[in-house]
């Protein structure tokens, strides 16, 4: 890891060998992704009755991988070390999904993405959309479904099926979401 392991406790004490525990199951994450960044582990004693007696551990698990955070968050259990290793094994298993992701074993889903209208040439018969990503796209009169072309305006939503083209990429289909609706005005 990037950072040291961070391991923190509230309303208890930890013992130096169920710190060593948690010191060991965070490590054990870089077997499933090597490039994980950071982890921060917090243990929490929860006291149900004033007396102190009948104590149960929650453990919260935050994973910093590149681009972005796992937090894990495991119901609380009586024995310290299990609620240790159930947060542990769910930790595991998210690390286990980004890795397959980041690899590209799993795909993510595919939608198509949405963009807005930014220039219109209606003599023309074309015009430019803005995707989401910020990237600018051409599209022509005839990519546009059910004739929609003379419906659209600056700032309209649509969605769009993106594919490279001779002059850079270019949308092969494009669909209007939702009408923008005109207030009408009053004429007094």
């Amino acid at each position: 890891m990037a950072a040291p392991i961070k391991v923190s406790a509230r309303n208890l004490t930890l013992a130096a060998t169920d710190e060593a525990a948690i010191l060991r199951a965070a490590r054990k994450l870089e077997r499933f992704y090597d490039r994980i960044v950071g982890c921060r582990v917090v243990v929490e004693a929860e006291h149900r009755y004033p007396s102190g007696r009948d104590v149960s551990y929650a453990v919260r698990v935050d994973v910093t991988l590149p681009g972005t955070e796992l937090v894990i968050t495991h119901q609380s259990h009586r024995d310290l070390l299990t609620a240790v290793q159930e947060a542990f094994d769910a930790a595991q298993r998210r690390v286990e999904d980004y890795a397959r992701l980041q690899r590209g074993d799993i795909k993510r889903p595919a939608g198509r993405p949405a963009g807005r209208v930014t220039k219109l040439f209606p003599l023309e018969g074309y015009g430019f959309l803005e995707a989401e990503d910020g990237l600018e796209i051409y599209f022509h009169r005839n990519s546009v479904l059910k004739g929609g072309f003379d419906r659209l305006e600056i700032g309209s939503r649509v969605r769009f099926v993106e594919e490279p083209g001779d002059r850079g990429p270019q949308a092969s289909t494009v669909a209007l979401l939702g009408q923008r609706r005109r207030r009408a005005s009053i004429v007094a």
